[in-house]
């Protein structure tokens, strides 16, 4: 068993720290946050609770340690914990800009310890759904994906509204989407045009639509909004041989496969303004419709995986040119927005 501290007792180190105390893998060393409230609130769920992130560095004790701040002091936390010979998950977005992630994976290269992002969102069951579908190849090839989060309460009131702390959409659940959609697509990407909205306040985006064009033709999109009282698809997906929709993140995927293209008689379909063929619904005889069930998913997989990398008996789950390559799309997203134009790329 390896021992963890999670550093930052908010809303996410709070969700670590009792995962960790639910794993067969790990074990909780304890906690410690600069505000005594939150402190306080630990203890209260029988937390070990740390007097100074440097009483956590120097606990011999400790294996790993989880950064889960906000995101303006991730690197100097990661940094710190690295040079200390301690391995560090970090919480997303890993930094805010590409350059200080690679004084990250600089340090991380010297220490000799292991150094990764909890991308937790690779357990959402209804992206492990879309994933299997592309990688069974049963509907063909990918030609587009769509991949869209709509709430409506705005941003919490709290540092995610504030932009020297990284705050906004395209950090907050870009990130996450974005990070889905590249695991599926591994070729180069070679133009990104991104819209950010200003809705509900002015300093950061409350929600954005991302288009990503790759090298063969493929594309993908992603849309965050917090202002949307209807939502629209979570997935959908176009395929050579048929379609992928999922409506809501809690439904199953429903799939149409096409086993013909051609219909002898194509009856036309008759409109408010006229008669057409070309948008005529297809029938059973060249078009099956089902539903895959949601998959299994276990986020206690993360620190399963952490673990044996750290024992060198796997390969790390989240490795450092994956999210070098989020975080470029990321920022090559903010220089679209702000320049108002499709940018040419090579990511």
């Amino acid at each position: 068993m390896k021992n963890i501290a999670v550093i930052g007792c908010g809303g996410q180190g709070t969700w670590h720290c009792k995962q960790i105390m639910n794993s067969n893998v790990v074990t909780l060393a304890g906690t410690y946050d600069i505000d005594p409230k939150r402190m306080a609130a630990a203890k209260e769920l029988g937390i070990n609770l740390y007097e100074s992130f440097e009483a956590v560095l120097g606990d011999e004790k400790v294996d790993a340690v989880v950064i889960a701040v906000p995101n303006d002091d991730h690197k100097e936390l990661v940094i710190k914990a690295l040079n200390a010979g301690k391995n560090v998950i970090c919480e997303k977005p890993v930094e805010m800009s590409v350059s200080a992630l690679d004084e990250m994976i600089d340090a991380a290269n010297k220490s000799g310890k292991l150094f990764t992002v909890h991308q937790n969102r690779r357990f959402d069951v209804d992206y492990l759904a879309i994933k299997s579908i592309v990688e069974s190849g049963e509907i063909g090839d990918v030609i587009r994906i769509e991949s869209r989060i709509h709430g409506s309460r705005g941003i919490p009131s709290d540092w995610r509204c504030t932009k020297a702390q990284g705050g906004g959409m395209i950090l907050d659940w870009g990130v996450h989407l974005i990070d889905q959609l590249l695991q599926i697509f591994k070729e180069k990407i070679v133009s990104v045009n991104c819209v950010t909205t200003n809705i509900t306040g002015t300093e950061v985006d409350d929600g954005f639509r991302l288009d990503m064009m790759f090298e063969n033709g493929k594309s993908a999109y992603v849309e965050v909004g917090t202002y949307n009282f209807i939502a629209m698809p979570r997935f959908y997906m176009q395929c050579k041989k048929g379609s992928a929709l999922i409506s809501d993140w809690r439904e199953e995927t429903e799939v149409a496969l096409m086993t013909a293209w051609n219909e002898k008689d194509v009856l036309p379909v008759q409109t408010a303004a006229g008669i057409t063929k070309t948008m005529a619904p297809r029938d059973e005889v060249t078009l099956k419709q089902y539903r895959v069930p949601r998959p299994e998913s276990d986020v206690h997989d993360f620190y399963r995986n952490f673990c044996l990398a750290l024992d060198g008996k796997a390969d790390i789950m989240v490795t450092h040119a994956e999210v070098r390559r989020v975080m470029q799309v990321m920022e090559a997203a903010f220089a679209s927005a702000e320049q108002g134009q499709t940018l040419k790329v090579n990511i």
